[in-house]
């Protein structure tokens, strides 16, 4: 059970990283922006005439400000995609619509119960009474003020994307995200009922996201609130425990890199309310990253907050000076004969840890070769939050504590604003501590830091990935990989079909077919497709079309699992299946059998549209004309309206209007495909004029069609009426050939 739930966290926090990796670069464009266009600088440093408003380089700052704010004013949204798309286990761009949607229904919900309710904050409360008060005094009637059924706390109601909302952050975002992966995980291959199967696999996925959410928006109305007030006491909490809380702080945040869930941890901190809740330029902010940014940005402040910049100002001075002495100490303690290759190594992870702040390369090498010194640096570096804490120093940043960061919100903005001078003073300080501690503990215990391991050993930075897989072989039983699951055998034998894994270029799916592009087209078997269940396969050089129906979403999701795993890369023998209805029979066996005479049956068809009728296999495309997706008829139309055909019910009702199902009153389903690849119109030229469950009668008007604006925007108007579940004994049968009327019996199906 604690496997497991170590195991979500991790993938929890690497969710984290798609939308934490913007923050540098949206960082880096509020910061330079910001900065240089705060007067209050500009007239500290004597650059009004040459960078204030007017000037060209003003106006590239300002657009530079708004296109990092954009990214900082927007990040719920972005989690909530981010977050869908790390968790899900395929199909990862289905989850990313899932989790706009999912976004969007939840907190519209929020916002139409908040106008529902009458729930207002003393803010808004006294904003809609003075709106009202100016609109009733211009019209010269008597104003009679709202008063709020539920009151909540400032800055409670916000707006995020343009919708009224609960102010939950990126909380809001999170929960999203995560919501939307455990229903995508769960659903992305579901099969449903075959008149409902279109809508299966990846498409029910939005589909549910949207009910769900409905529910949970409502739920979140009520429920936030009270959360969000949780938040705040314990945020309180926090800032009530002074010093040692963020010493605390800092020796949690380090002593998570190793399992990856130092994101988890500290984004509540940056993003909400967990890390404080400050009004700046009369607008309330809630997250210690996000209150650093807003002041960046005002003229009036005099020197940042350092309640806020304490669970970020303590990374500078270890990250900076502290892990550079760590690598001078294991240089110095390297044997001579490898001090050379060494060297270059530490030199560039030194380096990447002073200028970027990304330290994994020193931290993991110490951990991996003695995890007690990581203990004793986890300790540093909770002191290094604690020191600035006491001093002070209100230096922030976008991702990490690197020279970029120290230079932009540090340096620039003056010591006045941020006190960095005592980074620099506590940061060389900690850099002997580093070196020497460091030293001493490597030859007193002779640990295999680099340049230091046995003679046939390599000499080599360790990272993340060498101590997950140290922990898959100590749970594998020496086995650095645990044994692949068993694949799905259709997926196997689709693999098989298309020629084996290496044939395959790209693959894809529409509605009906599976679309795959093939180095080599003569590798296809579409012998062993078949048995894999496709109705049919249709060859064009490379680019090939394996017909399954609209369950394809279903069996695309699974095959894309299958070739992602290793058991794809393995050669498969597929065994030799007979032909279905195929029956042995010895040489001298005879069939002395007499069958008795069929009485016929035939079920008659109005044609659905005046044109002129034919076979199936005049149909201009080979799906329908080789009676892939069945037998039928086909008809060029030369009327603009579709009866039902027989006395039926509507089973199928594509959202896209370009083809229908009905299932007659004796069981027969017609397929009615309403041009060739009017799919991609999305509905244009079409109008329903029935819905998916009616009952009709033959002759009811079923839809009207635009034939002018398909015939332009199609490849054909031909309209393949197919029968798809025809018994072995039944035949379609032409009643009637060339043009026909719209409701005259037209063809048959006789058995």
């Amino acid at each position: 059970m604690k496997d497991k739930i170590f195991g979500v966290l991790q993938r929890v926090g690497r969710s984290f990283m798609l939308p934490i990796a913007l923050l540098p670069i949206a960082g880096l464009f509020l910061g330079i922006g910001g900065s240089f266009t705060n007067e209050t600088m500009l007239t500290s440093y004597n650059l009004m005439g040459i960078m204030g408003p007017g000037t060209i380089i003003y106006g590239i700052l300002t657009v530079m400000m708004a296109a990092g704010e954009i990214v900082f004013n927007n990040l719920p949204i972005i989690f909530a995609m981010g977050v869908a798309i790390g968790m899900a286990r395929q199909e990862k761009a289905v989850a990313a619509l899932a989790g706009v949607i999912g976004y969007f229904i939840m907190h519209t919900v929020i916002g139409a119960l908040i106008t529902l309710t009458g729930t207002y904050t003393p803010e808004t409360l006294l904003a809609a009474n003075e709106t009202g008060l100016i609109a009733a005094a211009k019209k010269g009637v008597e104003y009679i003020p709202i008063v709020a059924n539920q009151l909540l706390p400032s800055g409670s109601i916000s707006s995020t994307v343009g919708i009224t909302s609960l102010q939950m952050g990126v909380f809001g975002g999170i929960i999203v995200g995560l919501g939307v992966a455990a229903l995508h995980n769960k659903f992305y291959k579901i099969e449903l009922p075959p008149v409902l199967s279109f809508f299966g696999g990846t498409r029910f996925v939005p589909i549910i996201t949207a009910v769900v959410f409905l529910f949970v928006g409502a739920l979140m109305f009520y429920i936030w609130p009270f959360i969000q007030n949780g938040i705040y006491a314990l945020g309180g909490l926090v800032m009530a425990s002074g010093y040692f809380g963020t010493f605390i702080y800092g020796f949690i945040e380090r002593a998570l890199i190793p399992f990856g869930l130092h994101h988890v941890f500290y984004l509540p901190f940056w993003q909400t309310g967990l890390g404080g809740t400050m009004t700046v330029d009369g607008v309330v902010v809630e997250g210690a990253q996000n209150i650093f940014f807003a002041q960046l940005a005002s003229p009036d402040v005099t020197h940042f907050s350092v309640e806020a910049t304490r669970f970020m100002s303590g990374k500078f001075s270890f990250m900076i000076f502290g892990l550079p002495g760590a690598a001078l100490a294991m240089y110095k303690c390297a044997k001579t004969s490898r001090q050379k290759a060494v060297g270059g190594l530490l030199m560039s992870a030194a380096l990447t840890a002073m200028i970027t702040g990304i330290t994994e390369p020193i931290e993991f090498t110490f951990l991996f070769v003695a995890p007690f010194l990581y203990v004793i640096h986890c300790v540093l570096a909770g002191l290094s939050y604690m020191f600035m804490h006491m001093l002070n120093v209100g230096v922030g940043m976008t991702f990490s504590g690197g020279l970029i960061d120290l230079t932009l919100f540090g340096i620039l903005q003056g010591n006045a604003k941020t006190n960095w001078i005592y980074i620099v003073l506590v940061g060389i300080a900690y850099f002997f501590v580093y070196y020497f501690l460091f030293k001493f503990l490597i030859k007193k215990f002779n640990l295999k830091t680099p340049g230091r391991e046995d003679d046939d050993e390599e000499t080599k930075l360790y990272t993340r990935a060498d101590v997950d897989a140290q922990k898959n072989k100590s749970k594998n039983g020496g086995s650095e990989n645990p044994a692949p699951e068993s694949s799905d055998p259709v997926s196997t034998m689709i693999t098989t079909g298309l020629g084996g894994k290496k044939n395959i270029i790209d693959l894809d799916s529409c509605a009906t077919r599976l679309r795959v592009t093939v180095k080599n087209g003569e590798s296809i078997d579409e012998k062993i497709l078949k048995y894999s269940g496709a109705i049919g396969v249709i060859k064009k050089g490379n680019g090939i079309q394996v017909i399954y129906g609209p369950k394809v979403t279903v069996i695309k999701s699974k095959l894309e699992e299958y070739l992602q795993s290793p058991e794809s890369d393995l050669e498969i023998d597929i065994p030799v299946i007979e032909e279905p209805g195929a029956v042995q029979k010895n040489e001298n066996e005879k069939a002395t059998e007499i069958e008795a005479p069929k009485i016929m049956e035939m079920e008659i068809f109005g044609s659905p549209i005046a044109g002129r009728i034919a076979s199936i296999t005049e149909t201009p495309d080979d799906a329908f004309s080789q009676r892939m997706v069945g037998d039928g008829v086909v008809i060029f139309p030369t009327g603009n309206k579709i009866y039902a055909p027989c006395d039926a019910s509507v089973d199928v009702l594509f959202p896209t209007k370009h083809a229908l199902g009905l299932t007659s009153l004796k069981g027969t389903e017609v397929l009615i495909h309403i041009g060739i690849d009017t799919v991609k119109l999305a509905g244009k030229g079409f109008e329903a004029f029935v819905k998916q469950g009616d009952q009709v009668k033959k002759g009811d008007l079923l839809l009207a069609l635009d034939l002018d604006y398909i015939s332009k925007n199609a490849p054909s108007t031909a309209i393949p009426i197919v029968f798809t579940n025809l018994k072995e004994n039944q035949k379609v049968k032409l009643i009637k050939s060339g043009t026909v009327k719209e409701n005259e019996e037209a063809f048959a199906i006789e058995s």
